[in-house]
């Protein structure tokens, strides 16, 4: 029977990414361990700091073999089995606000299979408990080197730069505490001035 509906899918189930493909219905969401999470409609403050920091990151990457992807985009993270082998049919697709790939051999027409060096999620209410809690784990899990967790109504940045296989806390950045710039450790070059992040964010 075909899934043509988010209300036929069993919230404590769990699938994998060769079903997901086959979902039939509108609503955008993200595997985590077969777990299913809705993606909302974000706010507008959401998409006004998406679009800026995409604007910033994607002008410095042209010409450059690196990548960068805004949802809706699928990346494919590794599931790993009892014994820490990798399964091939993975429970984990995830649509990150922004990220940066640096091996384009990752990239193919489905998304991204593997995973990228740098991740940004800006939170709405509706996903911040996601963001903090489920995904920072599973990041951390499969070696995100560098996570950032931007906070639109505080207008403040939380960076996270993976250090022996566990996030450590670079700092939380904002107008008002460590202005900036903000130095991107994937793209040692780029830095971040965060007026230009929240320009016009209301």
């Amino acid at each position: 029977m075909p899934i043509t509906s988010l209300s036929q899918l069993d919230k404590n189930g769990s699938y994998t990414y060769s079903e997901y493909l086959k979902w039939q219905f509108e609503e955008f969401v993200e595997l985590i361990k077969g777990k299913v999470f809705e993606i909302p409609t974000p706010y507008t403050q959401h998409q006004q700091v998406v679009g800026n920091l995409y604007g910033i990151i994607g002008f410095y990457l042209r010409r450059k073999k690196y990548l960068i992807f805004g949802r809706p985009f699928d990346v494919r993270l590794p599931t790993y089995d009892a014994n820490g082998e990798i399964i091939d049919d993975t429970k984990t697709v995830v649509q990150p606000d922004i990220c940066v790939i640096c091996d384009p051999t990752k990239i193919d027409e489905r998304g991204c299979n593997g995973v990228p060096d740098m991740v940004i999620e800006v939170l709405s209410p509706s996903t911040a408990k996601k963001d903090l809690n489920e995904k920072f784990n599973l990041y951390e899990e499969v070696g995100i080197s560098e996570y950032w967790i931007v906070f639109p109504e505080a207008k403040t940045v939380s960076v996270y730069l993976l250090e022996e296989q566990k996030y450590a806390l670079l700092g939380h950045f904002g107008h008002l505490q460590q202005p900036g710039p903000l130095q991107v450790r994937t793209l040692p070059e780029l830095e971040v001035d965060l007026e230009d992040v929240f320009e016009n964010v209301v």
